[in-house]
């Protein structure tokens, strides 16, 4: 059971100040009788909440997903840098968090949520998610590369990565599949086979691609459909 001021306040019908002058006026609804007391106990999963006549959903998690921009960090506070909570502040409230990271110079698709349990299993190797990111590259590819990225490629602290996918799109673009999230990982698999970065931008996570309706620093919650997908990935 959770005060009803609690839960109304997480769905983001306003500050917990602002909800508790509203159910005052008795705006909302708990089974059919209105409701006065801000600190009323009801289960949103059992109780029918209602406000100007609409049942209320609730979701105790929320998913959503961000076409990250260049010179913002995946974060949920920095004191120098804009981080991607920063772009949605209605959902800050919500305890969300993104799921792994993006650098900083890195654009494209990044999944942020509440979910603490779909986002572990996600971020495991044990799980195998390939994210998919879009390159382009200075130097010169050789076919031979491709059984490196296949057998894993050494990094320049002595790490051996996992198998990876590397796909030639036209000279110098590519896509890159790999399901790990290490420390610049794409550009030191190149830099170890002397190629160089231009520039970076994920595309896929999992089964989900980066909605091209998207401008850099928009979002939208996912869909039933892909959050499905999402946990599918991570069984």
């Amino acid at each position: 059971m959770e005060r009803l001021d609690k839960i109304l306040s997480h769905l983001n019908y306003g500050s917990r100040k602002e909800v508790k002058e509203y159910i005052r006026k008795g705006y909302f609804m708990v089974n059919g009788e209105t409701i006065y007391k801000d600190d009323f106990k009801v289960s949103p999963l059992d109780d029918e909440i209602t406000f100007d006549g609409g049942v209320i959903e609730y979701n105790e998690f929320v998913y959503i997903m961000l076409n990250k921009p260049k010179d913002v960090i995946s974060a949920t506070f920095d004191p120098r840098y804009k981080t991607v909570i920063d772009l949605m502040p209605e959902y800050a409230k919500m305890s969300v968090f993104p799921v792994g990271r993006l650098d900083i110079d890195t654009e494209g698709l990044l999944i942020i949520t509440n979910d603490g349990a779909l986002a572990h299993r996600l971020l495991s190797p044990k799980y195998h998610v390939w994210k998919k990111y879009y390159l382009t590259f200075d130097g010169i590819y050789k076919e031979e590369y491709q059984h490196n990225f296949e057998e894993g490629i050494i990094l320049d602290d002595g790490y051996k990565t996992l198998p990876a996918r590397f796909e030639i799109i036209k000279e110098n673009e590519a896509y890159i599949y790999i399901h790990e999230g290490k420390y610049h990982q794409v550009k030191r698999m190149l830099e170890a086979l002397n190629m160089k970065v231009t520039y970076l931008k994920r595309v896929g996570f999992g089964d989900i691609t980066l909605d091209n309706t998207l401008n850099l620093g928009q979002y939208r919650l996912l869909t039933k459909e892909e959050i499905d997908i999402l946990k599918g990935n991570s069984k």
